[in-house]
């Protein structure tokens, strides 16, 4: 034989980031303000708030409430402000905006609060297949937050990677004055 098979990836020193590991564990629930509007036109103040109080609340317990309106419409922040209120202390979170929009705000958040640490001047895999869909932006907020500490982004897997930043190594210039002429 010529020689043995080598597994240089099982051999790296390669930290992977799998970011659908940071995909929300909350089911979300959606609240269109679309349904509360008149005419599908305005929110009346005093039938949107007898609405809120008749409204089962409970349905959102432990949940994500994603609120938003699907309609044309200028909602007025206080409209917010109610329903943010009426689910205080049953939701688990409430957020002003789509399940997209919130989708990228969580990773956002999760990325922000990685331990800095772990990664200094090591050599990190952002995985790039998922069962999930881990939006763009969570790859752009992964590499800006880890590029001032690693020593080495990548993009893909470990067997076949796409280099994306690779901390080079600075030299000072010698203070000595040159001695030629």
């Amino acid at each position: 034989m010529a020689g043995e098979l080598v597994n240089r990836v099982a051999k790296s020193k390669l930290l992977t980031i799998k970011l659908e590991d940071f995909w929300p564990k909350a089911e979300r629930s959606h609240f269109d303000l679309k349904d509360y509007l008149f005419m599908e036109l305005i929110l009346k103040e005093k039938d949107f708030r007898a609405a809120l109080r008749d409204h089962d609340w409970s349905q959102y317990e432990g949940k994500t409430l994603l609120v938003y309106c699907s309609a044309d419409a200028i909602i007025p922040t206080w409209a917010y402000m109610l329903v943010a209120a009426a689910a205080s202390g049953i939701a688990e979170e409430v957020y002003m905006g789509t399940e997209e929009d919130y989708i990228k705000r969580h990773f956002s958040r999760v990325v922000a609060g990685l331990d800095l640490e772990i990664y200094r001047d090591q050599r990190i895999v952002v995985k790039g297949c998922s069962d999930k869909p881990v939006p763009d932006s969570a790859y752009l907020d992964v590499t800006a937050h880890l590029q001032p500490v690693a020593k080495a982004i990548m993009f893909g897997e470990p067997c076949s990677i796409v280099p994306v930043y690779k901390k080079s190594v600075v030299r000072q210039r010698s203070t000595t004055p040159s001695t030629t002429s």
